[in-house]
């Protein structure tokens, strides 16, 4: 037990190593022959040995057919390279949800349940040594240099406290000498935290926006007596007024992780800019814009031989950034997550008729700089109808201010006003992710009226 512990936190070391400085790739054309190759060997050695690839063996990255979780879920089997069916996988997942006790395995293997944000609730497999080398190629993209020190043996161990809907082995693996590992399960509050986070006194703090948010807020308050060194914005879009307010409790900003049951996708580098995880990721872009501004992910892990996620279309909305980053990284940098495709709502245009799109970051600012009061918000559409809940001290103010600054986001892209229905911004349930925005139905085409 003791030389499998030893073997598991070298194979840490060395994926923390790696990640860090050799996959460091200053010019895009290194970091693309590096992708060449990885993919190379990936089509060639790991995706035969799942069963709905076998047939496809031979073929091009650009041949081989898309994937969603929908599908994913469909052909369980047949996508992952151990011959393992959903059903065991699931029932260990659900066990796990139900019971609150995230350390069973199924095998060697961690079994995972995404949330279902996206009307779709995903099962993923990892493998230990997979999970090895994810802890270290999170610490090695997370970490902050001032941090590192807490890695040598002869200084305290890092202290991180961890906030999620679910624990998992996954970030488990984490915990070990050198690092303090506390968990804390969101179904139970924020409140029941505190008490703990006391206690430990975190140097990095890991949890969703909003979750970060309310302990701003239990700071700002007199209610909570820490003072970590590093903040990550988890699971969630991080909204400038949550950075601002956890910036103004906490005295620093909030770094992202990006990462999702379909891998990890993205981090901020020293600079606070977000980055894609390329140097493990094949990302194709689709386009939602002629500008080429935002776009849909198409990732193709090439670091995962368990599960294979192979021309994966994400559900997520990302704004590419206009500037190359500062840090020097060849990684793409992301100016912002807008959130996922079924947050972007349709009105039909003036002149045409035609359906056009309202991209997240639009309406988000055109709510939070209506009126100085509104502290939540949610705008729901069914057809031509957005009900918009809104929390504020002075709502009727608000909704008038919200309904001005909605009319001329319309008026100013030529779309047809929306019929706007005003009530009470009703909290998510407890573990939920925030969801400010969401399509429910589509409007009709009108024709041309002229």
């Amino acid at each position: 037990m003791a030389l499998e512990h030893l073997r598991s936190l070298l194979r840490i070391a060395v994926s923390f190593v790696h990640s860090r400085w050799c996959l460091r790739f200053s010019r895009r054309e290194q970091l693309e022959a590096w992708q060449r190759r990885q993919l190379k060997r990936f089509l060639r050695e790991v995706l035969p040995r799942a069963p709905r690839f076998r047939a496809l063996e031979g073929l091009a990255l650009d041949q081989l057919p898309y994937m969603d979780k929908k599908m994913l879920m469909e052909q369980f089997a047949a996508c992952n390279t151990r011959g393992i069916e959903l059903q065991p996988a699931l029932e260990v997942a659900l066990q796990a949800e139900q019971s609150r006790d995230f350390a069973p395995l199924l095998g060697e293997f961690t079994v995972g349940l995404s949330s279902g944000t996206s009307g779709h609730r995903g099962v993923f497999l990892v493998s230990a040594e997979e999970r090895e080398r994810w802890a270290g190629t999170l610490l090695a993209h997370t970490l902050p240099r001032a941090l590192l020190k807490h890695l040598l043996p002869w200084q305290p161990p890092l202290r991180i406290a961890f906030f999620l809907r679910a624990n998992s082995r996954l970030y488990t693996t984490l915990a070990n000498r050198r690092i303090d590992f506390a968990f804390h399960d969101l179904l139970l509050g924020v409140d029941a935290a505190l008490p703990v986070l006391e206690h430990q006194q975190p140097d990095v703090l890991v949890a969703p926006a909003t979750v970060l948010r309310g302990l701003a807020e239990a700071k700002l308050a007199g209610r909570l007596q820490i003072a970590p060194h590093h903040l990550v914005s988890v699971a969630e879009v991080l909204e400038p007024i949550d950075a601002d307010r956890i910036k103004q409790a906490f005295g620093c900003s909030a770094a992202q992780i990006y990462q999702a049951s379909e891998g990890f996708l993205g981090y901020s580098c020293e600079q606070g800019n977000l980055h894609l995880n390329e140097s493990h990721l094949f990302i194709e872009t689709e386009w939602l814009d002629v500008e080429q501004h935002r776009f849909q992910p198409v990732i193709t892990d090439f670091s995962r031989t368990t599960q294979t996620i192979v021309r994966y279309r994400l559900n997520d909305i990302l704004r590419l950034a206009a500037q190359a980053c500062p840090c020097g990284r060849a990684e793409r940098t992301i100016e912002a997550i807008e959130g996922r495709a079924d947050e972007v709502l349709w009105l039909p245009a003036l002149d045409s008729g035609e359906l056009r799109p309202l991209y997240p970051d639009l309406v988000r600012r055109a709510l939070t700089t209506a009126a100085a009061d509104i502290r939540e918000w949610s705008v729901h559409q069914q057809g031509m109808t957005w009900r918009v809940g809104l929390l504020a001290d002075a709502p009727e103010i608000a909704g008038a201010a919200v309904e001005q600054a909605l009319n001329e986001l319309f008026e100013q892209h030529g779309l047809r006003p929306a019929r706007l229905q005003f009530g009470v911004w009703r909290e998510p349930e407890v573990g939920a992710k925030r969801r400010r925005l969401l399509l429910e139905q589509r409007p009709e085409q009108t024709p041309c009226m002229s």
